[in-house]
């Protein structure tokens, strides 16, 4: 196997931020190698505004030394994929004249760029246009319109736009760091792309990314993008009912999440309760909670994301209507007995995705849901984007190298 191609992609949430350097075969792009994979703590984003710049720099660099010792490969350049509440998803429509009697890959391109062009967005940048059909004269769910006949073509296209502020001020930090941006991918599209088979994309499929800052729907039929929304509740909200409702501190109630939280708990039959010690996490704290308490603050959150999911497919008209089932990933879908409650709520079939189709993958600590979105955005990378030139110097990137050195050296 010849190995040529080396990716990274940065996904950055607002309470980690994960690195994973990738090395593709040549030969079958579709195989790849774990270089190396790094998760950093980030504490300098709350609701996805930058509140410390100096320490988001530093847990992003943090992030991508230890993945490059790990990998024994110096980054220059990389993919970035991130979520963000302030992430809007609109439609848009455009039509153009076709100049020939087959449409080319120049009238495509003609009519996805005038659909993006004549939408006003004040404050804020466009980073990816999906189209969701095509109209070929009269025909219209035309996925693909490549070298038909027509005199005019149709587009109608999802249009993903963020707050300029708030990318501005996160390439910046980037730069700073040393490193350049090849491309960026919305969580949005990263998961759901990756995620769902091309089988569950010709149906009506849902896809339910729960995160720390927020919760991603995605619905797909006939193989594209039909619905996108982002809810701003997410499992952060859960460490802050358990701390209010306990009356512990927030790291405290993040431990008791992770080790202790189970959903539903109290309708189990045969179940029997327990007393979590707060002690083993806090020596400050010495009182007793029961686990049948902590499981109904954590189900009443977990269960207010869920109606507001179900009330996304309802505005989709699709509530309860979807032949294939609802797939969950990200870091908080973990949670046990999460699949039978989301069941009982979206009266959908449900299941936890999990990397397992390549042997690259799940033999590395890669294998989570959590890196459902930068698995994808290293496939998106090397399937779609054009590589970077092999003469090319990046002056920043040679000066961070030698800032670093002299950082190791002088004490």
């Amino acid at each position: 196997m010849s190995y040529e191609w080396t990716i990274t992609s940065i996904d950055i949430w607002s309470a980690n931020i994960k690195t994973v350097i990738w090395r593709f075969d040549t030969e079958n792009t579709n195989d790849f190698h774990v270089l190396g994979v790094w998760i950093s703590v980030s504490n300098a984003i709350k609701k996805w505004n930058i509140l410390d710049m100096e320490e988001f720099k530093n847990n992003l660099d943090k992030s991508l030394e230890e993945a490059e010792r790990m990998a024994w490969e110096q980054v220059s350049w990389v993919y970035i994929s991130f979520n963000s509440s302030s992430f809007e998803v609109i439609k848009s429509k455009w039509v153009i004249a076709i100049a020939w009697s087959e449409i080319t890959h120049d009238d495509l391109d003609r009519a996805m760029e005038m659909a993006k062009n004549w939408v006003e967005l004040p404050n804020r940048e466009i980073l990816k246009v999906l189209p969701e059909y095509f109209v070929v004269d009269l025909e219209a769910w035309v996925k693909n319109p490549i070298w038909m006949s027509a005199r005019k073509l149709e587009v109608v296209a999802n249009i993903f736009s963020i707050n300029v502020n708030m990318l501005n001020n996160m390439k910046k930090a980037i730069a700073d760091v040393g490193i350049e941006i090849f491309d960026i991918y919305p969580n949005i599209i990263a998961s759901a792309e990756w995620v769902l088979t091309k089988r569950q994309k010709e149906l009506w499929v849902v896809c339910v990314d729960i995160g720390s800052s927020t919760t991603w729907v995605t619905i797909y039929e006939e193989g594209v993008l039909k619905y996108a929304s982002v809810i701003p509740f997410w499992s952060t909200n859960v460490t802050n009912d358990i701390a209010l409702w306990v009356r512990t501190s927030i790291d405290t109630a993040e431990k008791m999440k992770i080790e202790y939280m189970e959903l539903a708990l109290e309708k189990k039959q045969s179940v029997v309760d327990e007393e979590v010690d707060l002690y083993r996490f806090n020596q400050n704290e010495d009182w007793k909670v029961s686990k049948i308490y902590l499981s109904q603050i954590a189900t009443a959150r977990y269960e207010e994301i869920l109606y507001f999911v179900r009330e996304e497919l309802r505005k989709a008209w699709k509530d309860w209507l979807l032949p294939e089932w609802a797939i969950l990933v990200g870091w908080w879908v973990k949670a046990r007995w999460l699949i039978e409650l989301t069941k009982e709520i979206l009266r959908l079939p449900v299941f936890i995705w999990v990397p397992v189709e390549k042997n690259s993958v799940t033999d590395t600590t890669i294998s989570d849901p959590v890196f459902a979105s930068v698995i994808w955005t290293l496939i998106l990378a090397n399937k779609y984007s054009a590589w970077p030139s092999g003469v090319s110097i990046n002056f920043s990137w040679m000066f961070h190298s030698v800032m670093k050195i002299f950082k190791k050296i002088i004490p």
